[in-house]
C-alpha cells in the first residue's frame, strides 16, 4: 500500500486517533488532575466548571460540551470528520474517567512541562488523521474553512478568556502553571504536525545551473524548476534552480551544488506545508 493510500485508510487514521488520545487522557488524568491544572480549550472548561460547581467529572463534561460542536461538524463539515472526531472525544473522556494513573510528579513546574508535553503531543497524532480531538478543534475548523480565521488566533482568544476566568477563581501560582502547560502544549502539537512533513525549499542561484538540475534529477531522483531572473547589476538572464527536498537530502544537494559551481548562491528555507504533484495530497476533512 502506497503512503497516500496508508493515510487515507480507515485503519491507519483510527490508530492515529487511538494512540494519541490515550497519550491525551493519561496525562490529563496522571499529571494535570492530582495538580489541579486548567488545560486549554474545551477540556479547560470542563476542569473549571468541575472546580466551580463540583457536581460530575471533567470527562463527563467534555462530552456534554461536546454535543454541539458535533451538531456543527455534521452541518459544517463533513461526516467523516465527525465520526472520527467523536470516537476521539468519546475514547479521550471514557478513558480520563476510567483511568487510574498518577505520575507522581511532585514538582508544580516540571509537572507543567511534562503535561503540556505528552498533551501536545496526543493532540499533535490525533491532528495527523482526518479527524480532530473534538471539542474547539470543530470550531477552529469551521471558522477557518469559512471566514478565513487562524486556528492559532482563535485559540488564543477562546483561551485568554478561559484563563482570566482562571485567574479569577483560581490559585494565581496554579493559573500561571496551568499557562506553562497550554504554552508547552501548543510547540509539541507543532512538532508532531510538522515532524513527518517538514521539507525545505532550495533556490540555487548559478551559471551551472543546467548542470546542477541534471545531477539532482539523476542521483537525488527529485524534479526540479526553473525561473526566469534578470541579474540586478550585471543585467544579465539567469536561470535560477527551485528544488522542494527533505532534511536528508538536504546536505545531498548542496554537495551537487558548490561541487559544481563554488560560487553558486544556495538558498534554503523550511516549509510546512508543500501539497500537490509528487508530495501530499490536500486533507480534505
Amino acid at each position: 500500500m502506497s503512503k497516500k493510500k496508508l493515510a487515507y485508510s480507515v485503519g491507519w487514521n483510527l490508530i492515529l486517533i487511538t494512540v494519541g488520545s490515550l497519550i491525551n487522557a493519561a496525562a490529563l488524568k496522571g499529571i494535570a488532575a492530582p495538580h489541579g491544572f486548567i488545560p486549554a480549550g474545551l477540556f479547560g472548561v470542563s476542569v473549571l466548571i468541575k472546580t466551580l460547581s463540583g457536581t460530575l467529572g471533567p470527562g463527563l463534561w467534555y462530552m456534554i460540551l461536546n454535543i454541539p460542536m458535533f451538531l456543527l461538524a455534521w452541518f459544517f463539515i463533513s461526516r467523516r470528520f465527525l465520526w472520527y472526531s467523536l470516537y476521539a472525544m468519546l475514547l479521550t473522556g471514557i478513558s480520563y474517567a476510567l483511568m487510574d494513573v498518577n505520575f507522581g510528579i511532585k514538582n508544580q513546574l516540571y509537572a507543567a512541562v511534562s503535561c503540556g508535553a505528552l498533551t501536545g503531543a496526543g493532540a499533535g497524532i490525533v491532528l495527523r488523521s482526518f479527524g480532530s480531538n473534538g471539542g474547539l478543534d470543530v470550531l477552529g475548523v469551521i471558522l477557518w474553512q469559512r471566514f478565513n480565521i487562524g486556528l492559532g488566533k482563535f485559540y488564543f482568544i477562546f483561551n485568554l478568556v478561559l484563563f482570566t476566568f482562571g485567574f479569577m477563581f483560581l490559585d494565581t501560582d496554579l493559573v500561571i502553571a496551568s499557562l506553562i502547560l497550554v504554552f508547552v502544549s501548543s510547540l509539541a502539537v507543532d512538532y508532531f504536525l510538522s515532524m513527518f512533513s517538514q521539507r525545505k525549499m532550495t533556490m540555487i542561484i548559478s551559471e551551472h545551473s543546467q548542470a546542477i538540475a541534471d545531477e539532482i534529477l539523476q542521483k537525488l531522483r527529485i524534479g526540479a524548476t526553473f525561473l526566469e531572473g534578470h541579474g540586478a547589476y550585471h543585467r544579465k538572464e539567469k536561470k535560477i534552480l527551485l528544488a522542494i527536498i527533505n532534511n536528508i537530502q538536504l546536505k545531498r544537494l548542496e554537495e551537487i551544488v558548490f561541487t559544481r559551481d563554488p560560487h553558486a548562491l544556495f538558498i534554503v528555507e523550511n516549509t510546512f506545508s508543500v501539497i500537490g504533484s509528487t508530495f501530499s495530497r490536500r486533507k480534505i476533512y
